[in-house]
């Protein structure tokens, strides 16, 4: 098991570009439980997290041989497609600004927790915890109100209390860091 992860998912969109069903089931089986996690944090409704993680595999099915490795991990991909569909469908269906978790009853809300601990990959997990705590606080905190949250940046902005500028400057500056990390080979210090 020499390989890490991020260089057999792209051993494997390769694969998929040229049709192979088997390469896919074994992307979607690395990557599924990530996509899912991402897409429950944003929707807050468990069947339309399930929609989602259909919608974006079908478009690594369909959009395989879009991927490019200078712009990042397959990782990287897979949460910035689930985030944009996350927000695209959050807006189509005019729930922007009444988000309210549709799960109240304590056993629902257990369970969605239970499906969240248990979704990611254990590696996976790490990574994206290990990553995100290597960033500055103020831009750690913009990247999880806009990635987790479903925020805009005027809207982040407004609940941090900073000017829309600085906003920008943080989600900017940590991506570019999030791009470094999360690149085959350049993870955290240990991984």
């Amino acid at each position: 098991m020499g390989t890490e992860p991020s260089q057999d998912s792209v051993s494997l969109l390769r694969q998929i570009t040229q049709g192979d069903r088997e390469a896919f089931s074994h992307f979607y089986d690395l990557h599924a439980s990530l996509v899912f996690t991402f897409a429950v944090r944003i929707l807050r409704v468990q069947t339309d997290a399930e929609e989602l993680v259909q919608d974006v595999f079908l478009s690594v099915w369909q959009k395989a041989g879009t991927y490019s490795s200078e712009r990042g991990a397959p990782e990287a991909w897979l949460i910035t497609m689930t985030r944009s569909r996350a927000l695209d469908k959050l807006r189509a269906r005019g729930r922007r600004e009444s988000r309210v978790t549709l799960l109240n009853e304590p056993e629902q809300l257990e369970q969605v927790a239970t499906a969240e601990r248990g979704s990611i990959a254990l590696g996976e997990q790490l990574a994206v915890q290990g990553v995100l705590t290597e960033l500055p606080e103020a831009q750690r905190t913009a990247l999880q109100l806009a990635y987790f949250d479903g925020l805009t940046q005027s809207e982040i902005a407004t609940r941090l209390g900073v000017p829309l500028g600085t906003v920008k400057t943080r989600i900017r500056d940590g991506l570019l860091r999030l791009r470094g990390l999360l690149q085959p080979g350049k993870g955290p210090e240990g991984s």
